[in-house]
Formats: C-alpha cells, sequence, structure tokens
C-alpha cells in the first residue's frame, strides 16, 4: 500500500495482519529503548523495525540498529534516508539512498474518524471546508483521518531537513482525488512558516499522495533534491 505512493527509488517493506503484531529480534541498543514497555509496544517497535532492515537489504545495505534521535525520529545509516509507520495490525517502513532523495515521510492510519475533539486542533479552517467539499462528493472516505496522516507525513519529512518541531497548523493541506474505484490522489501542503533550505531554495511547498484500502488511509511525501 505504502509501495505504491513512492517511487523506484524508494524500497518499501510493509507487515500486515499478525505479522505487523509478531515480536522480532532486537539489537541490545534498540532493546533498551523498549525494555520498560508495554508488550504491545515493544511488538510494534520491533516488528516496524524488522521492516526497515529488510529495506536495508534490498538496497544492498548491511542490517543496522534503528534507533531513536531527537524527538524520537529514527536514525538510519550514513548514506540513507527513511520513515516509519505502524498503527493497529500494520506497519512499514521505506528508504532510499540519500543522494537519491533530500527526504522522505510515510504514515498510515486505520480507516476511521478521528476521535472527537481532535479535528478543531489539528485542522485549519481551509482545510475543513475542503474537507466538507470532498466529504459531499465521495462520503466513503474518512477525510478528516486522512488528512491527519497526511500531516503526519509532512512532519516525518520535515523534520530530517530541520530538526524542528511543525505544528498541525503551520502546514495548509489539500487532498486532490484522481479517478479511479478505489479512492487515492495527490496531497500539496503549503507551509505557512519558512520552510527548510535545500542548496539556494527555500522549500515552501511539499508534495506527495495518497491512498485508501484494506481499511486503512496511507500517506507519503517525498522532497527531491533541488
Amino acid at each position: 500500500m505504502i509501495e505504491e505512493l513512492l517511487p523506484e527509488s524508494v524500497v518499501a517493506v510493509e507487515m500486515l495482519g499478525d505479522e505487523a503484531v509478531r515480536e522480532a529480534p532486537l539489537y541490545p541498543e534498540e532493546a533498551a529503548l523498549v525494555a520498560r514497555a508495554v508488550p504491545k509496544r515493544r511488538r510494534e517497535f520491533s516488528a516496524v523495525r524488522a521492516c526497515a532492515r529488510s529495506a536495508m537489504e534490498k538496497l544492498g545495505v548491511e542490517p543496522q540498529p534503528v534507533v531513536s534521535g531527537e524527538r524520537g525520529a529514527p536514525r538510519w545509516p550514513d548514506g540513507l534516508i527513511g520513515s516509519m509507520t505502524h498503527c493497529e495490525g500494520y506497519c512499514a517502513a521505506a528508504l532510499a539512498r540519500a543522494g537519491d532523495l533530500a527526504s522522505l515521510g510515510i504514515d498510515a492510519e486505520p480507516h476511521a474518524a478521528l476521535p472527537e475533539g481532535v479535528g478543531e486542533s489539528v485542522l485549519l479552517p481551509s482545510e475543513r471546508e475542503r474537507l466538507a467539499r470532498l466529504a459531499a462528493e465521495r462520503p466513503g472516505v474518512h477525510w478528516d483521518r486522512l488528512l491527519f496522516s497526511a500531516k503526519e507525513s509532512v512532519y516525518k519529512a520535515w523534520f530530517p531537513l530541520t530538526g524542528r518541531w511543525l505544528d498541525f497548523m503551520e502546514a495548509d493541506i489539500e487532498l486532490v482525488p484522481e479517478p479511479g474505484a478505489r479512492p487515492h490522489g495527490t496531497l500539496s501542503a503549503r507551509l505557512l512558516v519558512p520552510g527548510p533550505q535545500l542548496g539556494a531554495e527555500r522549500l515552501q511547498l511539499f508534495e506527495g499522495r495518497w491512498s485508501v484500502g484494506h481499511g486503512m488511509l496511507t500517506s507519503a511525501v517525498v522532497v527531491p533534491h533541488p
């Protein structure tokens, strides 16, 4: 599901169902991070890292630990960039060579409405207006949760480039459906704060794709080199 949203330069590995909650072996430095976590958290933590190591192998890189850095962002081996996501019954990792892309972010959410009250704290008025129009046109999609997923993907692509927090209200995201039986389309995120400096350019627009299927909402954002 994630792979179809990403360019060919990105390797994505995902797990569904029981695989996504099966505890996988961890390196000692990874195990230390979840030593006091509840079993569910440990299973999610290890399963998504199994995805990441499989992606490393597909890129010809020896599998290595993936520990958490600042604000919990994963630290990738030198020469690689990537992103991970997990939710109930699903986990995925997407990796690419740093020479191919500047950054990327992926996210998966259950295809369900946002919990009551969350929308007011994560959605801009302009976004709520556009979501209302989308809901009228295609009521079978939980557009609010999908936009939340897109914001998560934007943040995961933003943070490695800036090392700074990006508030939900600091990116105005538009979802554009494309024709087809299964809901899918593009997303664009206009940053409302100064964007990252890439070479001589300051990036103020992040772009990506989204899809709905298998009871899941998935999104991905890719930042090319200038």
